[in-house]
């Protein structure tokens, strides 16, 4: 483990690999501003990790700062070797970003697969509403779809967790939890109508 000298050089390599100046390690963290996703991209980069959870790293950023970061975390990924859990909202993030997509509602997996193929025809309800609210997606569905109902109150019960705002529910999807199971070859969908 690195001490003394050897640590404060090591967090100077460290900082300049991700865009800081070397005597950025000098200055108190308020005075960082914007520079913050690089300090927290070093610190998750420090110990040279296989798998680094990245949990909204871009979504307080403006564009052109969140190409940067996100152009730095590709180039890291190449560098290290390291593989991303990238959370977030922002569909057109992960599009950019992503190999393989999970959409999620309420804590449950709706869709998962390769990010290609669920941008290009998603097959899950929730997944194709939400698709559809994203102008920039291109070969996303074109008609929008609007949600109406609103989501369970309280813990989610043994049934599909988005049946109340489904423009496709059947009577089974208030009364059985559908399961995730393979649709086709490595994708994924919990709804009892694909």
């Amino acid at each position: 483990m690195a001490k003394g000298k050897e640590l404060r050089e090591m967090a100077e390599r460290l900082l300049v690999r991700v865009g800081m100046p070397a005597e950025a390690g000098e200055k108190y963290p308020t005075s960082f501003g914007g520079q913050r996703q690089r300090i927290g991209i070093a610190r998750a980069i420090a110990l040279s990790p296989k798998l680094v959870v990245a949990d909204e790293p871009v979504s307080a950023l403006d564009v052109s700062v969140q190409a940067q970061i996100l152009n730095l975390l590709k180039d890291l990924q190449e560098e290290y070797g390291m593989a991303y859990l990238f959370v977030s909202h922002d569909l057109r993030v992960i599009r950019h970003v992503s190999d393989t997509v999970a959409v999620m509602y309420l804590g449950k997996v709706m869709e998962a697969g390769p990010a290609a193929e669920l941008f290009r025809e998603p097959r899950h309800p929730y997944t194709r509403s939400l698709l559809s609210a994203v102008p920039m997606l291109g070969d996303a569905p074109s008609e929008r779809i609007v949600l109406s109902g609103r989501s369970p109150p309280g813990r989610p019960a043994a049934r599909c967790r988005f049946h109340t705002r489904c423009f496709m529910a059947k009577k089974e999807c208030a009364e059985v939890c559908p399961l995730l199971r393979e649709i086709a070859p490595g994708r994924f969908a919990a709804c009892h109508l694909i």
